[in-house]
Parts: C-alpha cells; structure tokens; sequence
C-alpha cells in the first residue's frame, strides 16, 4: 500500500538546558552543560551527588495549587511540553476531527518520585495505610498522555510505551506508524522522566551506571572520552506534533522535517549491558535505514546515544562504523547528553528535537567535555567535540537505547516540498 508522508509540525522542551525549545537550542549550541549539584534531597551519603536537573522549576507557574498535587513531576512536564509543542504547530483545535488526533508518549519509569513518597508516607506512619487517593493515578506511566488528551480533547489512540530509555523513540516509530497507515492525522508524541529523586539515585548508583566525577559535576557526562565513568541522570521532557503531510500543507503549517523511517531491534545480550559488538545497534540502524528506503552514504548526522558509559559508546561507535563503512568518517556524530544528561525514556525526544533543529537550522551540536582521547574508539570519526560546527544536513538520524536491550532508530528528512 502507498504510505502516507509524516512531518513535524511543532515542538516542545523543557530540558535541563532550556526551559522552552528556543532555550533548549541555545543551550545545546553553546555547549551549556546541565549538571550541578542536586538540590532535591540531602546527597551526603549518596555516592553521586550531582545530576541534571530542570532549573527554575515550580508547578505554580504552570499548574494551580490543587492540579499541582494530582501531577507527579513527570506527568506535569509531559504536559507543559506538550502544550508548548501544539502551540508552535498552530492547531485550531475547533477545526480538527479529534478522533484523528492521538497521543503517544514515551516515559521508562512513570511516576517514581510518587511512589518513594506514598511509600515513605507508610513506612514513617506506623504501617497505617493511609495513601493519596491520587497515589496510583499519579504513578502510572500512562497518565501522561491521557492527561495530554484529555486537556485537549484528543480522542484518537492514546498509550505510553515502556522500553527504558528507548521509551520516547518507540513512542514516535508508533505514531509515525499510525499515520502513514492513514489511522490518525495529528499524533502528540514524545517523553517524559523525573527520576532524580532518593529513589533513581541510589537504584543506579548501586548498579554503578552514574559517574561519580563529583569534583567536577559540569564536565562528569563526558561521552567518547577516556576518562569517562558513567552516565549524568536528567529529568524534562521533549514533545513532537507528527503530522500527516497533506494534512499540514491543507492547513498551511509550519513544517520543521519529514519523518522518513523507524527502526527497532533487541540485542538479547544482557539486562543492562550492550553487546559488545555492538550487533543490536547495527541492526536497528540498518532496518531504520531500509525502512526509510535510504542509502548510508545519504546520512549526514547521528546524533547518538553516547551516554559517557565505557562499553555502550564504543559499541555503539562500532556499529556506525560497520553500518556506514568509509562513509562514516563523513558524518557529524555527536552526543548531546554531554549537556542535557540522560533523561531515560525522555531521551529519545529531546533528542530527536535535537537532530530535527541540527536539519533546520544547520548547525550541528557538540560533544562538550571531551579532554583525553580514547585508543579503542575509531579516531578518523568527526565526533563534534566541544564546539558546533555548521553542516548542510540532508538526513539525520537518532538513536537511543534502553536496558533489556532496547534499540529504537529514528531517521528525519529536510523537506523537499
């Protein structure tokens, strides 16, 4: 069947760079690292005391008091992002079919910060289970786009996806889906995580994933160098109006990309560890890439996973370069992660705003804090350290993995019209 054409039409961020789209991108072209101390909770026996957090953040300027405390922080930036993303697409919202319009949210946890406090609530109350009446619907990772909807009166499909930190890039690969099928016109997607509390600290700090570079918590998310030691928790949210292509042209939109192919695979390896050669990454790019009926030679950018973990960025940089071969010295690769951190199963979108911005805009990214070189990784690689560099990019391409072996790929086109 002839598949229909999908652009994006509109985008929102609140990011620990940034806390409107145009604030994301100025903070990621000035290479602004978001890391510094956190400020939520006493880190004094935590052995990471730094993460990337939302800064210049209250409900209230968003949510009055009493919707404040039904949201956890993750479903509150899933909607303040959202709505910022349907603003810059200019719906008028009386003129679209609604059962048309769906949401498709991504978020690897859900309501975490929630379930610590009911949880500490009970235990600190002498086992009297006295619980918030809104604790379950304020935990499920699924209330985020039902809230989005229900804002909006948005009556298409309406799920979260879970696959950890590829949650949001699955998310989209639906909702691409869905619309070129020809079952939706407007799908909101995208992803939302807040788990820097006591909880996600110390969870991944006892599987050893987080740096603990605490001398110097700005420079601690360091992808591809040497000296690196773990990935950078972040918190925010990343929102992406996906639009049928005639649909867009018939209202006169703004269009930012083409969304041309998704692609997924599983490393069936370990619970958290890539494979090592990178043979799940290989393949999720190249069903990306035949999905969209793209040659490897046509990518000009990647804006990769690259969580500054020693074995995920080396293989992944290994399967770019099985992927792309002599052509991937070609392409600007870089890791924005350097400076938002890792927001889990909101990296797919911010990420992916990233790369559609990098298209528009033509300026790539960099890959701040890199100091020392790594022997093990390909050194004819242009990783886009430290500083942007401008690029005419045609494709780019966006990758994000989660553990259980998650590989989610997303490709995005400039339009030609």
């Amino acid at each position: 069947m002839d598949l229909k054409r999908v652009v994006v039409t509109g985008l929102g961020a609140l990011t620990p760079i940034g806390n409107t789209i145009n604030e994301y991108w100025e903070g990621l072209v000035a290479g602004k690292s978001g890391c510094a101390p956190i400020t939520y909770f006493d880190t004094e026996n935590f052995k990471t005391k730094f993460a990337c957090e939302v800064k210049n953040y209250s409900p209230t300027d968003y949510f009055d008091r009493k919707e404040a405390r039904k949201l956890d922080k993750f479903a509150q930036f899933a909607i303040i992002s959202s709505e910022e993303a349907i603003k810059d697409a200019a719906f008028d919202l009386d003129k679209v079919d609604k059962f048309r319009v769906g949401v498709i949210w991504g978020a690897g946890i859900g309501g975490i910060e929630t379930f610590q406090e009911e949880v500490l609530g009970y235990a600190n109350g002498n086992g009297t289970p006295r619980f918030n009446p809104f604790f379950i619907p304020k935990m499920i990772a699924d209330i985020a786009p039902g809230h989005i909807s229900i804002r909006n009166g948005f009556m298409g499909p309406n799920y979260t996806t879970v696959s950890a930190c590829a949650s949001s890039a699955n998310a989209m690969i639906d909702a691409l889906n869905y619309i070129r099928l020809g079952h939706c016109d407007v799908i909101i997607t995208g992803g939302s995580e807040a788990a820097v509390t006591i909880a996600g600290m110390g969870g991944f700090n006892a599987m050893h994933a987080l740096s603990t570079r605490n001398e110097s918590p700005e420079t601690a998310s360091r992808p591809f160098d040497a000296t690196r030691d773990g990935f950078v928790l972040g918190e925010g949210s990343g929102a992406i109006v996906l639009e049928e292509y005639e649909h867009a042209k018939a209202r006169g939109a703004k269009i930012y990309a083409e969304v041309v192919g998704g692609g997924m695979s599983s490393d069936a390896h370990h619970m958290t560890a890539p494979h090592p050669d990178g043979i799940g990454v290989e393949r999720v790019m190249l069903n990306c890439l035949r999905d969209a009926g793209v040659r490897p030679e046509q990518v000009d950018a990647i804006n990769t996973h690259g969580t500054s973990t020693p074995l995920g960025d080396v293989a992944e940089l290994k399967a770019i370069t099985k992927v792309f071969g002599e052509h991937a010295s070609s392409i600007n690769i870089n890791s924005t992660k350097s400076m938002t951190g890792h927001l889990l199963g909101a990296a797919g979108a911010i990420e992916a705003i990233a790369s559609i911005l990098a298209m528009q805009k033509g300026i790539v990214p960099p890959t701040i804090n890199h100091t020392t070189v790594d022997d093990n990784i390909d050194s004819s690689l242009n990783l886009t350290l430290n500083k942007a560099q401008k690029r005419e990019i045609k494709y780019a391409m966006s990758n994000t993995f989660g553990f259980g072996g998650h590989n989610a790929c997303v490709l995005f086109k400039k339009l030609d019209e």
